[in-house]
């Protein structure tokens, strides 16, 4: 499912001398990098003892540290990451409120050990090591050839957009005929023109015409173009006539969080069944193990695509109704990429009326791009990745 493999390997879970139980949250009050003879080291300085596990992923590789019930307090985007390993390092929350750390590397060949260091107080170290494959084939040939990490300075953040249904899967209908297919591509087109307008943003259409895509296919197109975002665009029909508004949905592993969004989840699903459905295998030698660090990928990412989504959903509530004023989850299969966060927003229901006449309303297809793309600047200002043309304009701003 992914274009390197899917895992590279697990780091154990390590933990520091002092129990954890005893203690409150910590803080990780200073994060610096280091570089020496081939190696990078990474630093993190914390107010007291924590229990810190990691482990590698690989589509595209990064490294991920989960500090059981820290908070950051330090910066990292202004860490310096030229001539590193790492392309950007971004901070989150697992599902279980624990601060994770995620360092995007510049290939899978880099390997990662994190251990304690009980000098100075408490502290872990993260190091760095081997060159990627890539670059040590490319030396051999051009010994001065620029590393990636700084190629991909300042580079435009990909959003792939997916106008969901097309082809023979019309989606839903309207009272009148009216193709949710042909609404959903409308509104991509326009939400496309809107991301390729703004600097430091770039868009890529799944489908550009009124063509069949199996559902897995529409989110393999995110993950081999290592995009930022992806987004599943839809104009849905619910079981009662009188249901309006737009909704922002997530992926969900444990079950949908309504009754709604479980019935949506179903029929958008059933999209496959249309083709024939698409066979997704994980491909590793321990297939336990695989299935073990993607859940881990999963839930990453999920935790990633539920902000992004609260962004989206809070911009989309100032120029339509919402049907829910929260971020809805189920299991979608079109947003099921460990690698890319991902979320699917229904415009509105085009089985109501009213729903349906603006959602054929060029200037309020405009408005809803417009607030998808608001959405995910914001998301971007907030947490913008390290070697991101967005992230050198917000330090520029706060300068």
């Amino acid at each position: 499912m992914d274009r390197r493999s899917v895992v590279k390997f697990l780091l154990a879970g390590l933990a520091l001398p002092t129990p954890l139980i005893a203690y409150a949250s910590q803080a990780v009050r200073r994060v610096s990098v280091s570089r020496a003879q081939g190696s990078t080291t990474l630093l993190f300085d914390l107010s007291g003892p924590v229990i810190a596990n990691s482990f590698t992923l690989e589509s595209p590789p990064r490294v991920v540290i989960d500090l059981k019930r820290a908070v950051l307090a330090a910066p990292l985007e202004g860490l310096v990451l030229d001539g590193t390993p790492v392309t950007a390092i971004r901070s989150g929350k697992t599902p279980a409120g624990d601060l994770r750390i995620v360092l995007d590397l510049a290939d899978a060949g880099v390997r990662a050990a994190l251990r304690p260091l009980s000098a100075n107080g408490h502290r872990l170290e993260l190091q760095l090591t081997g060159q990627p494959a890539k670059a040590v084939a490319s030396s051999v040939v051009t010994p001065t050839a620029p590393e990636r990490p700084v190629a991909k300075r300042n580079r435009d953040l990909l959003v792939v957009i997916d106008a969901g249904h097309g082809g023979k899967d019309p989606g839903a209908v309207g009272s009148k005929g009216e193709k949710e297919k042909i609404v959903a591509l409308q509104i991509a087109k326009l939400l496309a023109k809107r991301i390729d307008a703004q600097k430091g943003y770039k868009a890529k259409l799944v489908r550009t015409d009124d063509i069949f895509i199996p559902l897995r296919k529409r989110a393999e197109v995110a993950q081999k173009l290592d995009a930022d975002l992806f987004i599943s665009v839809h104009a849905d029909a619910a079981p009662r006539l009188t249901a309006s508004g737009a909704s922002v949905f997530a992926l969900s592993q444990n079950g949908a969080t309504s009754s709604m969004a479980r019935w949506m989840a179903d029929r958008e699903n059933d999209a496959d069944s249309v083709g024939g459905g698409l066979n997704v295998k994980l491909h590793k030698d321990d297939p336990m193990v695989a299935g073990v660090l993607l859940d881990m990928s999963m839930n990453a990412t999920i935790s990633t695509s539920l902000d992004l989504g609260h962004q989206v959903l809070s911009q989309l509530g100032g120029v339509a109704r919402l049907h829910q004023s929260r971020v809805e989850q189920a299991g979608f299969a079109v947003l099921k990429s460990a690698a890319v966060p991902s979320i699917l927003v229904e415009t509105g229901f085009i089985s109501n009326v009213n729903d349906c006449q603006r959602l054929h309303d060029t200037r309020h297809q405009r408005k809803i791009a417009e607030a998808i793309f608001a959405g995910v600047d914001q998301y971007f200002r907030q947490r913008p990745p390290a070697d991101s043309l967005i992230a050198a304009k917000v330090r520029n701003e706060s300068a």
